[in-house]
């Protein structure tokens, strides 16, 4: 199995940007411990990362068509993007639906979410170890 972990707008920027929001570990670190835990539990990972709507997109699609399973932090256009829930409402795999920060405590534009009633789970408030649980998730089938 193959599981996309799949990173929208600002989340290259961890450890930099707002780290009383978003903690202190690096991109990097987020990656690492996807590529850990998804050694530890038996599946191939692919962790991907890009600000461009239409590349999320077009990974949502070929996602779509392979039947993988999906990780999707999509930052921002959780809250903004119909395009993007269209495309992740195509998938056949499970899609688990990740934020770093709680955004039930936040702002309240960030309490609603256009992909959560499409996920299969939602993982929110647990830094880079939510990105863990969703894998663990995902893996248990």
């Amino acid at each position: 199995m193959t599981v996309l972990v799949l990173n929208g707008p600002n989340l290259g920027r961890l450890g930099v940007r707002e780290p009383d929001v978003y903690g202190t570990a690096t991109y990097a670190d987020l990656v690492g411990r996807c590529e850990q835990v998804a050694t530890d539990v038996g599946v191939e990972i692919e962790v991907r990362q890009t600000d461009a709507e239409a590349e999320m997109i077009g990974w949502l699609h070929a996602a779509a068509d392979a039947g993988s399973a999906v990780i999707l932090n999509a930052g921002a256009w959780t809250h903004t993007s119909i395009a993007v829930r269209d495309a992740a409402s195509q998938l056949n795999g499970p899609l688990v639906e990740v934020h770093l920060s709680n955004v039930h405590a936040r702002e309240a534009f960030r309490h609603t979410s256009y992909l959560s009633d499409i996920a299969s789970a939602v993982v929110v408030g647990m830094g880079i170890e939510g990105y863990a649980a969703a894998i663990r998730y995902v893996a248990q089938g």
